[in-house]
C-alpha cells in the first residue's frame, strides 16, 4: 500500500501519513459511513482530497453521508465499466429478489412520506410473506438468492420486535449496507429504474423515458 500511495504521501510527516491511511482503510473497509469527526484526514478538506485521490488510484471515490459522515463507492465511470462485466452482475433470480425488497422497503414507503427521497436504507423490513407471494420462485430458491444478496451486502435481514403489527417491527429484509456506496448519480439512476420497473405505465416513468432519450440525442449531436 504504501508504494501504491507514494506519490500522493510523499510530502506528509509521518503522522498525517498515518491519519491518511487510517481513514482510507476506514472508508473502504467499514460497513457503515464513518464519521469524519473520528478521523482528521476526514475533517480537514485539504487531506480528505488527498483520501479521494488515494481512492481514485482503484476508481473508488468519497461519497458523503448525512453531511458528516463519509465512505468509499465506485466512480460513476467505474461503475458503468464494471456493469457490462457479467461476473459483476448479479444473476437475474437475484436482481428480481433485491427489486422486491426495494419497492416494499423502499418505494412504497417513501410514496408514504415516510422516507426521504434520497435514501436507500430503510426501517421497514419486506417480510418473507411478501417475497414469497409476489415471486414465481421456489423457495429454496428464494432462500438462497436471499442468502447470497446478504453476503454481498445488498440484503440485511431484521428480525421481528415486540409489536409485529407494526410495520417497522414485522421482521424481513431491508436494502444492505452496500447501499451506503452509492454516489449521488448512481441513486439518482437507482432511483429511476425502481420507478420504470414498478410503474412503467405511470406519467412519471413516460417522463424518465422522454428525458432519457433527450440526453441521448444531445449525445449523439455532440459526437
Amino acid at each position: 500500500m504504501s508504494e501504491l500511495f507514494e506519490g500522493l504521501l510523499r510530502s506528509y510527516d509521518e503522522r498525517r501519513r498515518a491519519e491518511l491511511v487510517a481513514a482510507y482503510m476506514a472508508v473502504e473497509h467499514a460497513a457503515e459511513p464513518v464519521p469524519e469527526v473520528r478521523f482528521p484526514a476526514l475533517r480537514e478538506p485539504a487531506l480528505r482530497r488527498t483520501v479521494e485521490e488515494m481512492l481514485a488510484l482503484s476508481g473508488r471515490t468519497l461519497v458523503r453521508s448525512e453531511q458528516t459522515s463519509w465512505i468509499s463507492g465506485y466512480r460513476d465511470d467505474v461503475a458503468a465499466e464494471l456493469a457490462k462485466d457479467e461476473e459483476c452482475v448479479p444473476p437475474v433470480k437475484e436482481r428480481a429478489v433485491l427489486t422486491l425488497v426495494l419497492i416494499h422497503s423502499v418505494a412504497i414507503p417513501r410514496a408514504a412520506g415516510l422516507l426521504e427521497d434520497d435514501s436507500w436504507l430503510s426501517p421497514y423490513p419486506t417480510p418473507v410473506e411478501e417475497l414469497r407471494r409476489r415471486t414465481q420462485l421456489p423457495v429454496g430458491e428464494l432462500e438462497a438468492a436471499l442468502r447470497r444478496l446478504r453476503l454481498a451486502g445488498l440484503v440485511a435481514q431484521v428480525k421481528a420486535g415486540a409489536d409485529p403489527a407494526d410495520p417497522a417491527q414485522a421482521g424481513g429484509f431491508v436494502p444492505g449496507p452496500q447501499f451506503h456506496r452509492l454516489p449521488p448519480a448512481a441513486r439518482r439512476r437507482l432511483q429511476e429504474e425502481l420507478i420504470l420497473a414498478a410503474g412503467p405505465d405511470s406519467p412519471l416513468a413516460a417522463a424518465i423515458r422522454a428525458r432519457r432519450r433527450g440526453r441521448e440525442r444531445e449525445q449523439g449531436e455532440s459526437e
